[in-house]
Parts: structure tokens; sequence; C-alpha cells
């Protein structure tokens, strides 16, 4: 069926996903754009219910599973892709049914704990980093920003569909971090702060990142184990969140000897 109209009810439904995060959560569903980031869904076994083609510019291999395809025309197409011309593939999946309880850690497994976090691009480059870096999950704690946010797996290349990517509130996952004995430690400035350096980040545990203008909440000041600080010899005493979890991911996998 070529669908070649933006006022098709489906295409409507899809702009709808596409743009608004109330209606993701209310119909449990969200979109994906681009031959990788579908690749990378469907090889984590997330769920599609449906796949939008625009057959004169689709050319990948990848193989669509059993659910319902619809091509569209280019014009169709122009008004349902964010990057218009991005391998002509949006699929639509639906939301996953994951809690913390059912994540299987690794030994010495490394958590990053971002709080509150606003900005969709800062969480897609988080995900992506703690992908490449060997993070064991990346938990999202009082979520502002939607993990199924369009722009969050666009800048995450779909890397958060190849780790744990889990939301909840503070004290379920601080309850989580105590049942399974892993130290949590937080990222701002005080006098009991130690370089990142100097930790010892072999073994398994937990670091929180607080949003991008006023850091980790007051929940967490007093349950850390250690208070850890990125080096910084500029004028400007902060990072992006995104690149300061960065640091961190590659310092812990630099100590555990990967590299």
């Amino acid at each position: 069926m070529l669908l070649s109209s933006d006022k098709n009810i489906r295409i409507k439904n899809l702009i709808k996903l596409s743009e608004k995060s109330r209606e993701r959560k209310t119909q449990k569903k969200f979109v994906v754009e681009g031959v990788q980031e579908n690749f990378y869904a469907l090889q984590n076994h997330f769920q599609p219910v449906e796949f939008y083609v625009q057959p004169e510019i689709f050319q990948s291999a990848l193989e669509l599973p059993s659910a319902e395809i619809y091509e569209v025309s280019q014009e169709v197409y122009q008004k349902i892709a964010y990057r218009k011309i991005t391998e002509g593939i949006i699929g639509v999946y639906q939301y996953p049914n994951r809690e913390l309880e059912e994540i299987c850690l690794p030994e010495n497994a490394f958590i990053l704990v971002i709080e509150s976090v606003e900005k969709p691009g800062n969480l897609g480059a988080i995900c992506r980093t703690a992908d490449a870096l060997g993070a064991a999950m990346v938990v999202l704690c009082e979520e502002k920003a939607d993990i199924y946010n369009p722009n969050v797996i666009r800048s995450s290349v779909g890397s958060v569909f190849n780790i744990p990517v889990i939301s909840a509130k503070n004290e379920k996952i601080y309850q989580y971090l105590c049942s399974h004995k892993i130290p949590a430690y937080a990222t701002y400035m005080d006098k009991t702060s130690v370089y990142l350096q100097d930790m010892d980040l072999t073994h398994s545990c937990a670091v929180i990142f607080g949003t991008e203008h006023s850091g980790i909440s007051s929940f967490w000041k007093d349950k850390m184990s250690a208070n850890v600080l990125i080096p910084m010899t500029g004028e400007i005493d902060s990072l992006n969140v995104s690149n300061a979890a960065a640091i961190t991911c590659y310092e812990v996998l630099r100590q555990k000897r990967v590299l």
C-alpha cells in the first residue's frame, strides 16, 4: 500500500509519536528513523509494530520482520522524516517493559546514573559513549528527557538500544545500589572531592551526574561513598554533562586495562 497523503490517519499518528512525549507514553510506542538505528533496535529484540519505507530512497539490505510495512511517497517522507533523506525507513516499536531488577549485571559493572537530564541530545550522547566504552547500564532518575525521544535515538546513533537504559525514581535506584552492594560516587565540587584518576574504579560502582545547570540534587549528597572530580586547568569550572560522562567512562575503561 502506497501512502501519498500526509492527511492519512497513520501518517498523522506517526507525526504525533515523533513530536509528543505524551503520545509516545500513552500509546506505548516510539519512532526509530534510519537503517542503523532500526538494525540495532531489531538486533536487541525491540518489538516492531510497523515500518514506513520510501522505496526510491531505501536501498539497504536490512531485513524487516513480519510487521506491517507501508510504502510512502517522497512528499510524505519529507513530512515524516526529521533528517529528510535518512535512508528511507522509519520504524514504530512498542515500549519495552524493563525494570532495574531484571538487568543481569556483569562482574565489576560500571553504571552511569543520570539525574534529571533535560536535553535529549545530551542523553543520546551519553548512551552512545556508554555503549562504546563498556558501561553496563544507564539509569535515568527523575526522568525529564524521554528515553525514546527521536533526538535521543538520533544522537545516540541507535546505541540506546545496545545497552540497558532504565528510568526510575531516586529512592528506587538508591535501594537497588544498596541491595547489590554497589557504591555510588557523586560528581560535584566540595572539600571532600577526590580526583577521578585517584579513585579505584575497577570494582562495581555507579557514578551519578546531575542536571546541566545545577548538578546532583540534595537527595544524593549524603548517600555517596565518595565524591569525584575531573581535573580541569582552564578558567571554566564545569563540563557539559555528556562530556563529563565520557571522560569518566574512559577512565573506568583505562583502569580496567582494556586499552
